[in-house]
């Protein structure tokens, strides 16, 4: 497998020349020869450049830090010091990364890699490699992040140096444990808490203690947890004033309030450990103010103030979170003040101060918009304590926004509302498409457009599922309706489930009750609207669990509601590219497989499907031993397509690294696919449809249909056509084919298309059951 940071652009040591000029620093000079500028640079000013750096560092100076390191760096490159260059350059990427540039961080650990690689020093070797695993890590790179760190311990072991096997041991505990991979992050943790106490390593033996309690609470083991944090307290306590104590005061206090909240509210271990985790918080914000760091003192008073609000007294944590605040905003750190205000946001709004509520959720929407996905991930200071997520932010800002249009009396005023919850609704829904896929180019292809006012007959429906209740917020020619029905998340959930698991048996009707109950509370609530306009097409954008399911079998009483309007999905409206299909210059690919390979059975009619599509719109096709991944790759690179159709097995899972879709000699990743339908993103148009044919989702699963729902987004096409689940192979392909027949009328939206098809083949006798026909879905442009 090549390494994931091929990706970037500095890649190996033979390129080394180029990058080190990348990023503005001078090249290793050859044996035998001085940079004449080495004149200037005499080791000790170096060296004290280096200090400097690290005491910027430790004050919470990134930006300094960063500086001076790269200068450094610099300056031991012009005087022939591949050493020194190599590690002022992890020391500048690990400022860069607490800056939140991290893809700078990669560039940085990868000129320090090819340098530590042509000293042959095994054991430095080991430590870039295990920062280059760590910075993977906090980016949820896991498999990149492995690989790496699985080198690292390789070299750390054959050089049988402590202090490098004690930190890659430590590091592979926290990715074992965000994998969920518990029992090999116990052992990995008590073994990195040994190599620490026999290296003597003070400060990380506290580290992976800290470590091990967090994995401890995780897997519901109190006592254990307490253990560790028993003995990282007595040795913190030990420590002389540093940044380094304030940081590890902070990740032992949150851990004490965790371990605190487990034992329980009320009793009299919970207010001790409460008490306890205040006091060493406390500790922590006393002791970064008074070495001036200003940015540890905004996460201490931050964590405090959450600890207080976590324990429902809301004045206290709100005057707690406004020192945060104002500690964040006076070195400008963006990481961490967006999370103040979001904070400060939730306490007011739990003081029912609503509009001062809404002034913090705007506050920290616009901190955030500017940098970086990755900061969130990068600025924690517990390696067990980052967020997965953006997106309660967005979620908890749009239930506020809705809560006070309810309020609203005017209903221009109120639109105003309504269209910043919708605009909240759909960042979080880029955000949940970049935490699947991974990919924080996800974000760039969010925009702005007006899409659901292109076509007067289609209205756009907002399902937003919150704990107490479902919103339904509908746009129809630029004004927004909401509408709220009485129903909880958990029981939405349990219906849906039901429905889902009744649709797929075929022999049976018992979906029905469940697919009406589903429809009074997502389609009956809006009749009034629907009566209101010519609508003739719905776009669905799901939340939650509402992706599994198919909303065309949801049923009114007497028929379902495909029979009343064409249905699409999309993830996101503003993901989506909404253009009519140009159909005068259709090029089409069309391939799949009717043999069985790689241990997946045959599929028999995929060879009249793919025959039957290629009548109507002509074009290549690839089957069995010629639909060979390079020779997809190749063809995409080759040709102008506009129509890709794939007959294949394929799968779409709850982790994006294990979805894929079958060729003859591979299995075709979502990366991969993305790569080869990326080639013609920069062409004048883009693939216009993606079809997936006999692929499917894993069941009930709400992530797995997120990734099959961004796929076209991800691949850059325009739209495509998927399925839910595996269906009957002559249903699928009749389906399919009538789909065809019916887009070769220009009049017809893919929408329509979709809807005609699925009527067609709900008449055909055999085939009236919802389990043939509801599970395709158009995906993104309907048009």
């Amino acid at each position: 497998m090549e390494r994931p940071t091929a990706k970037w652009r500095c890649r190996q040591a033979a390129v080394l020349a180029v990058c080190l000029a990348v990023l503005g620093l001078p090249s290793w000079p050859r044996v035998g020869g001085v940079a004449a500028a080495a004149l200037s640079h005499s080791p000790a000013a170096v060296e004290s450049l280096m200090q400097d750096a690290q005491s910027a560092f430790d004050r919470g100076l990134f930006a300094e830090a960063l500086d001076a390191w790269k200068s450094a760096a610099r300056q031991y490159g012009d005087t022939g010091q591949p050493e020194g260059q190599s590690r002022a350059l992890v020391q500048a990427s690990q400022a860069a990364q607490a800056l939140g540039q991290t893809k700078d961080a990669l560039d940085l650990l990868e000129v320090a890699l090819a340098l530590a690689n042509r000293l042959g020093q095994p054991a430095w070797t080991a430590q870039v490699l295990d920062r280059l695993g760590r910075v993977y890590l906090s980016l949820r790179k896991f498999e990149a992040s492995a690989q790496f760190l699985q080198e690292a311990k390789a070299l750390a072991d054959s050089t049988g140096n402590p202090t490098v096997r004690a930190a890659v041991e430590n590091d592979l505990c926290v990715l074992h444990a965000v994998e969920k991979r518990y029992t090999e992050a116990q052992n990995t943790c008590r073994h990195g808490v040994e190599l620490a106490d026999r290296a003597g390593i003070e400060l990380l033996a506290i580290r992976v203690r800290l470590n091990a309690a967090r994995i401890a609470l995780q897997t519901a083991h109190p006592n254990e947890a307490e253990a560790y944090f028993n003995e990282a307290t007595e040795r913190i306590s030990a420590l002389a004033t540093s940044y380094d104590k304030a940081s590890l005061l902070i990740t032992l206090g949150t851990g004490l309030a965790e371990l605190g909240r487990m034992r329980g509210e009320g009793t009299h271990p919970h207010a001790q450990l409460i008490l306890q985790a205040a006091n060493l918080l406390q500790e922590a914000a006393g002791l970064a103010e008074s070495q001036g760091d200003h940015r540890m003192a905004s996460y201490a008073w931050g964590h405090l103030g959450r600890l207080y609000e976590s324990e429902h007294r809301y004045d206290e944590a709100a005057e707690l979170t406004r020192k945060a605040v104002f500690y964040a905003q006076a070195v400008s750190a963006p990481e961490s003040l967006y999370r103040w205000q979001w904070q400060m946001g939730r306490i007011l709004a739990s003081l029912n101060r609503l509009d001062e509520a809404l002034a913090s959720y705007r506050n920290a929407v616009y901190t955030l918009e500017p940098i970086r996905p990755e900061v969130a991930l990068s600025a924690e200071h517990s390696d067990l304590g980052a967020s997965d997520s953006l997106r309660p932010l967005y979620v908890e800002y749009a239930d506020l926004l809705l809560h006070r249009a309810a309020r609203m009396d005017d209903d221009e005023f109120a639109q105003g509302y309504l269209k910043a919850a919708r605009d909240a609704v759909e960042a979080s829904k880029a955000i949940e498409l970049r935490d699947y896929f991974k990919d924080e180019c996800i974000d760039a292809l969010h925009t702005q457009k007006q899409v659901e006012t292109i076509s007067p007959t289609t209205i756009v429906i907002y399902p937003i599922v919150f704990s107490d209740r479902m919103e339904l917020l509908v746009s129809m020619q630029g004004q927004l309706t909401r509408v709220a029905v009485n129903v909880t998340a958990t029981k939405l959930n349990e219906e849906v489930h039901r429905f889902r698991h009744m649709l797929e048996k075929r022999t049976s009707r018992e979906y029905l009750p469940h697919a009406q109950k589903l429809y009074d509370w997502l389609v009956r609530p809006l009749e009034q609207v629907l009566a209101s306009g010519e609508i003739d097409t719905l776009v669905i954008v799901p939340d939650g669990s509402l992706r599994t399911i198919p909303m065309a079998a949801l049923h009114d009483g007497s028929q379902f509601l495909i029979a009343k309007y064409a249905v699409a999905t999309t993830p996101g409206l503003f993901l989506t590219d909404p253009h009519p299909f140009e159909r005068t210059q259709v090029t089409l690919l069309a391939s799949g497989l009717t043999e069985g390979t790689q241990g997946f059975p045959p599929l028999p009619h995929v060879k009249a499907e793919l025959t039957k599509v290629r009548s109507f719109y002509g074009g290549d096709q690839l089957m069995n031993s010629k639909f060979l991944t390079a020779r997809l790759e190749q063809e995409l690179r080759d040709h102008p397509i506009s129509v890709l159709h794939i007959a294949s097995h394929g799968r779409f899972e709850k982790e994006v690294g294990r979805s894929f879709v079958l060729t003859y000699d591979d299995k075709l990743t979502m990366e991969r696919l993305d790569e080869y339908v990326g080639l013609l993103k920069f062409r004048k148009e883009p693939l216009e449809l993606l079809t997936l044919s006999a692929c499917e989702t894993a069941a009930g699963d709400d992530r797995a249909a997120l990734g099959l729902a961004g796929v076209a987004i991800k691949a850059g096409a325009r739209s495509a056509l998927a399925t839910l689940w595996s269906i009957n192979d002559d249903a699928s392909s009749k389906l399919v084919v009538e789909f065809y027949r019916q887009l070769h009328d220009r009049r017809v939206s893919k929408a329509t298309a979709l809807q005609r098809a699925q009527l067609t083949i709900m008449a055909e006798i055999g085939y009236e059951h919802p389990a043939y026909w509801s599970p395709f879905l158009i995906l993104n442009n309907w048009l």
